[in-house]
């Protein structure tokens, strides 16, 4: 396949998510020289915005699909889908490019896959749909409405079930047109060696608008940025990492200080433990902990970049019982666990079709050993923050409720009470909750405990 192709290039990332048990950031990060290298940035912009656009509003495509189609959509093979997705996609949200070139080209990448008997219903199907004037009706909200939500908004029907249930139609609906929208590249100052008011000054001509964060005093939100992040002004520099204001906030809420010594427990790809880092002023001891070594490396990578030395990263399982990370323990320790991840569906829309139903509880009791072996690593007197990127009752309440029932020794150190803690209100039980609609954030849940 010819990857200088947009279209192909698109495709192909959307076919491997339907053939893999990956994420989009995996496959995109995976692929990105095979893919983007030999494309002109314009060409990069249209294959993200396809890739993207389709995942963000696949439920809504496939209603327009088979209104148009003669076999159900789930009797169509995953890659015809596909094309046919991205050729509906042109035409309900690309006014820039022509309903023919949307056809045409979308034929073509179907006469790769398919006989001609698919290519001449791949070509009829999109005629169809390019001819007709009239726009296709959803479900009818009085009679369901959850499904007619479901597909107007592009959400699973079980989720828009759930958030109904807990929230209402009407704002679950604003939750959901929210999480819809393209988000802002949301990046934290790097204290260590700027100011932020100093890159704010220095990323201006690089986006439409880059503006301080509302709640975290380290971030910059930037809309229509003109070049990947990696080409930004400042980034060789090690002047910022990426990360969204809600994760910013996790770290301000743990509020690590210079010479203490802090476990990463979960630590990824290492935002946040770049982020203790720099509240630490690069001084005492970090042990950045994950059960992949994989990113354990490109945590190191970024430590660099971010002229960050305190930084030890170790490959444990910390599920397991006796993980040796230190004898003598922490004073603070990160818990950012592995999630639903329903919470940051704006920038990664394929969550909206890998999460389920039946995912909820067991990442409450993967979580819950998570949380109880770290706090065994806590010292007496020391804070132990939990967080995730959900909203969902068993990720957040559940998970911290139970821990404090069973913790004796533990109890909730509320959010607010202190002077460094982030200007934002928490709720009554003492956790921080962040919802996209009313924050403009990601979907967050942070608890902080404190070791008696």
């Amino acid at each position: 396949m010819n990857f200088t192709d947009p279209r192909k290039a698109a495709l192909f990332v959307l076919n491997e998510l339907a053939r893999r048990n990956s994420n989009l950031d995996r496959i995109l990060d995976e692929q990105a020289n095979r893919l983007f290298s030999q494309m002109p940035r314009r060409d990069r912009a249209l294959a993200n915005a396809l890739v993207y656009g389709v995942l963000r509003w696949r439920a809504n495509l496939d209603w327009h699909i088979a209104s148009f189609a003669s076999r159900p959509v789930n009797r169509i093979k995953p890659e015809i889908l596909n094309i046919l997705r991205i050729g509906v996609f042109q035409m309900m949200f690309m006014s820039r490019i022509p309903q023919s070139a949307a056809v045409n080209t979308s034929v073509e990448m179907a006469k790769e896959f398919a006989p001609g008997p698919v290519v001449r219903f791949v070509n009829g199907l999109l005629r169809n749909a390019a001819r007709s004037r009239q726009a296709v009706s959803g479900p009818d909200p009085e009679k369901d409405p959850v499904k007619a939500l479901a597909v107007d908004q592009s959400f699973p029907q079980w989720l828009v079930k759930r958030w109904k249930n807990r929230f209402g139609i009407g704002e679950t609906r604003l939750l959901c047109e929210y999480l819809n929208e393209i988000p802002p590249v949301t990046i934290r100052t790097n204290t260590l060696k700027t100011t932020r008011d100093s890159l704010v000054e220095k990323l201006s001509a690089s986006a439409d608008s880059a503006e301080k964060t509302a709640y975290s005093r380290h971030g910059i939100a930037m809309h229509g940025i003109t070049s990947p992040v990696d080409q930004l002004t400042g980034f060789e520099e090690g002047l910022f990492q990426v990360q969204d204001e809600a994760a910013q906030l996790a770290g301000l809420v743990l509020a690590p200080q210079p010479a203490e010594s802090v476990l990463d427990a979960c630590a990824g790809l290492g935002g946040k433990t770049g982020h203790l880092a720099q509240c630490m002023e690069n001084q005492g001891r970090l042990v950045a902990v994950d059960s992949e070594k994989a990113k354990l490396c490109i945590l190191d990578s970024e430590m660099k970049r971010l002229g960050i030395t305190i930084v030890e990263t170790r490959c444990l399982d910390m599920e397991t019982p006796g993980s040796d990370t230190d004898p003598e323990g922490f004073e603070r320790i990160m818990v950012d666990a592995p999630c639903s991840g329903l919470g940051v569906i704006r920038r990664n829309p394929d969550i909206k079709w890998s999460a389920h139903k039946r995912d909820m509880d067991r990442h409450s009791l993967r979580q819950t050993r998570i949380l109880a072996v770290a706090a065994g690593h806590l010292k007496p007197g020391g804070t132990l923050v939990y967080a995730v990127c959900s909203m969902e009752p068993e990720e957040t309440d559940s998970v911290a409720d139970g821990f404090c029932e069973k913790s004796k020794e533990f109890e909730i150190d509320p959010i607010g009470s202190r002077p460094e803690d982030p200007r934002i209100g928490a709720d009554e039980k003492g956790y921080l909750r962040l919802f996209p609609h009313l924050h403009g954030t990601d979907g967050f849940f942070v608890a902080r405990f404190k070791r008696k």
